[in-house]
């Protein structure tokens, strides 16, 4: 079967300043390239819009390259090997890689990860497990939520938990994660009253509450009078600052992102209590998922097997149509989504 000569991706044209625009973005057409030696090409089927991009669109040194003006932009995807040569990844394999936010990628076979047929790896759709899981529940975002409350955290049975973000992609995991592991409390921070609903529901938090009801610190004293001892950032600013307020002696936090932060233009005026560090010898410590790869078996393991036992499901929002990636990436940063944001290429 012949490959098209072009396919559509879209591309960053101008550098944001403060939220981004639907102009900042452009959806053109490229050249697909035939594969070389050692090479596939994929033709992607779920697409995965993450918070992090947001900052790869200044123009900033950071822990990973800035996207380039009018160049394809990137990041997590699932596709159908629809041309190979490589003996490694046979044509109609399933395969996750890293050049998403485009319908075709060619790639070197290294940089592809074949999804093992019975658990979401079957193109017939026999596997037990969504491959769209492998951008969420059990990517980029779970291994995130797993190393991040365990290896970073340090989790130990009996703490009292606090997930700011608790109904996106990471920190819906991170709390059921630890109620799975032994909290002994769980409380998390949504931007909606049907999230809050869905975190004490669904996900069997303990408690739970909207940060628009007022300042955190308060909402936060009522879900845990008696303190914390792990606080899971995913916002900063306010929650950051409510959390150290909260925590107890020798508490902890792992500062995953600070997404009420990601479109600012001035800066934040909280955490304006530092100095409680000092006297209450709390660890803050950040974390970037890249330096957990080594844990990825052992968080595979477990992870898909609460997956199958359904003690933790794969919640996604779904949006359908590469023409719509630019809009879901928008409203993800607006607290649009519950659980990963995917989107679903037609045809």
């Amino acid at each position: 079967m012949p490959l098209p000569r072009a396919g559509r991706a879209w591309h960053l044209v101008s550098r944001p300043a403060g939220r981004p625009r639907p102009e900042d973005f452009a959806l053109r057409e490229i050249p697909v390239a035939e594969p070389g030696e050692g090479e596939v090409t994929v033709r992607n089927l779920h697409l995965s819009v993450d918070p992090y991009m947001r900052g790869r669109m200044n123009d900033v040194k950071s822990y990973v390259a800035p996207y380039a003006l009018d160049a394809p932009m990137d990041g997590g995807a699932v596709g159908e090997v629809i041309a190979s040569r490589t003996p490694d990844i046979a044509e109609g394999a399933l395969v996750v890689h890293h050049l998403g936010w485009r319908e075709y990628a060619t790639l070197p076979a290294r940089h592809a990860t074949v999804i093992p047929a019975d658990a979401g790896g079957d193109p017939s759709g026999k596997g037990d497990i969504s491959p769209s899981a492998y951008l969420g529940v059990l990517g980029m975002p779970g291994l995130t939520a797993w190393a991040g409350l365990l290896e970073v955290g340090g989790f130990r049975p009996g703490d009292a938990v606090f997930v700011s973000g608790a109904a996106g992609a990471v920190g819906g995991l991170v709390g059921r994660i630890a109620r799975l592991k032994g909290a002994s409390r769980v409380v998390g921070s949504a931007g909606s009253p049907e999230k809050v609903r869905l975190l004490t529901g669904e996900y069997g938090f303990d408690a739970a509450f909207d940060y628009h009801d007022g300042p955190v610190r308060d909402r936060l004293r009522e879900a845990a009078p008696e303190g914390i001892d792990l606080y899971f950032d995913n916002v900063g600013g306010e929650h950051l600052e409510a959390a150290i307020g909260a925590l107890r002696v020798h508490g902890r936090a792992v500062i995953c992102g600070m997404i009420s932060q990601y479109n600012a233009t001035e800066p934040p005026a909280a955490p304006r209590n530092l100095a409680q560090v000092i006297g209450k010898r709390l660890r803050l410590e950040g974390m970037l998922v890249g330096d957990h790869h080594a844990s990825r078996p052992r968080f595979l393991e477990e992870m898909t097997g609460w997956l199958r036992s359904g003690e933790i499901d794969n919640r996604e929002t779904v949006v359908r149509g590469i023409d719509h990636a630019a809009r879901a990436f928008l409203d993800l940063l607006d607290g649009g989504n519950t659980g990963k944001m995917i989107v679903t290429l037609d045809g």
